[in-house]
């Protein structure tokens, strides 16, 4: 999905309901965002507000107020981070404090009569502000090119996308919820897969922000992969969004893991997974990160899991068909070599 989920839906005097509601569904089940504008108007809602900004950041230089870096600052460290989670509206609300919007506006209301913007003019674009302008612009970029530009604000928007999503909130819900319908639908290539052998369930790259100091895959994130294996092979057995849902999940109360070479950034990873044993409540993985063009081995992860009741924070058995998918590999598995870094501990 494009990392901006919103997309603004606006019906024209002929548009029917249907192909409205279709649309909205269309675009949920992308991962986006959809806001149905209440009627046509110029700019759409989001829009508007970008050239209001825009507007006013115009006058702001012009009048030699502040440098457009200095206004990008003004966003980027001040409104722009309560904008990214709460919007406008919100954000006064809790200005307004426990009398909420109402006081807000019985409060700050009469401040919109005091000349503090120029939103109802423009200044003239003349060659002197445009040059001004682009003469900041340059300096502000530091060399960076439009690609590295994009490269970084891409970088930046997954990373609050990601913190939104931990905490279930604002875009972040909708990061959320497109993940669970990504995890119901996965999993489907993977049942055609060899048994009999380790499972190859997880591939992925190494992003540019995993790099440490050294350029090099950093510590946490071999957990990190491991962590993806693991689920991938939680959704290959059958624990998907429903079965989440029900109150059951696994979780690791055991991990070993062994740095066997570095890898640096971009470069491709495989995982293979393979079931070491299982009982009725706990799962015990073995996984082997390799390089996925050079087949070399780069870390191994031993992990113990244990099913639960998420509700009641107890152990529980597994439940059907997860139970017999897991002990159908287990038994499997059972007659693969036993890898030689099973069960080591750390000692001089």
């Amino acid at each position: 999905m494009y990392l901006l989920p919103l997309v603004e839906v606006v019906a024209g005097e002929r548009t029917s309901e249907d192909a409205v509601a279709r649309a909205l569904e269309l675009y949920a089940s992308l991962g986006m965002k959809p806001l149905r504008v209440r009627k046509e108007v110029d700019g759409f809602v989001a829009d508007r507000l970008l050239e209001a900004l825009w507007r006013e950041a115009l006058w702001l230089v012009s009048d030699h107020v502040a440098t457009v870096e200095e206004i990008d600052d003004a966003v980027r460290y001040g409104a722009g981070l309560r904008w990214a989670q709460m919007g406008t509206f919100l954000t006064y609300r809790i200005a307004g404090g426990e009398a909420g919007m109402r006081h807000f506006l019985a409060q700050f209301g009469p401040a919109l009569a005091w000349p503090w913007t120029k939103l109802t003019e423009v200044p003239e674009l003349t060659d002197e502000l445009v040059d001004k302008i682009a003469a900041q612009s340059d300096a502000q970029a530091e060399g960076l090119t439009i690609r590295e530009l994009e490269r970084l604000r891409d970088d930046n928007l997954v990373a609050i996308l990601q913190a939104l999503r931990a905490r279930d909130y604002a875009a972040g819900s909708v990061v959320r919820e497109h993940d669970a319908r990504l995890l119901d639908r996965s999993g489907g290539d993977s049942a055609e897969l060899d048994q009999s052998r380790p499972l190859l369930l997880h591939e992925t790259t190494v992003d540019p922000s995993w790099s440490d100091y050294n350029g090099h895959l950093t510590e946490a994130r071999y957990l990190h992969v491991f962590a993806e294996a693991t689920d991938a092979f939680l959704r290959h057995v059958g624990v998907d969004a429903r079965y989440l849902e029900g109150g059951h999940s696994a979780y690791t109360v055991e991990t070993h893991l062994r740095h066997r070479r570095e890898v640096a950034a971009l470069e491709p990873l495989q995982v293979l997974t393979q079931v070491l044993g299982a009982d009725e409540q706990r799962l015990h993985l073995f996984h082997t990160m390799r390089h996925a063009t050079s087949g070399d081995t780069l870390a191994t992860g031993e992990h113990m899991l244990v099913h639960v009741d998420a509700a009641a924070g107890r152990a529980c058995p597994w439940v059907e068909p997860v139970a017999t998918a897991v002990a159908e590999i287990a038994t499997t598995h059972g007659a693969l070599p036993i890898p030689e870094a099973v069960g080591r501990a750390i000692a001089l």
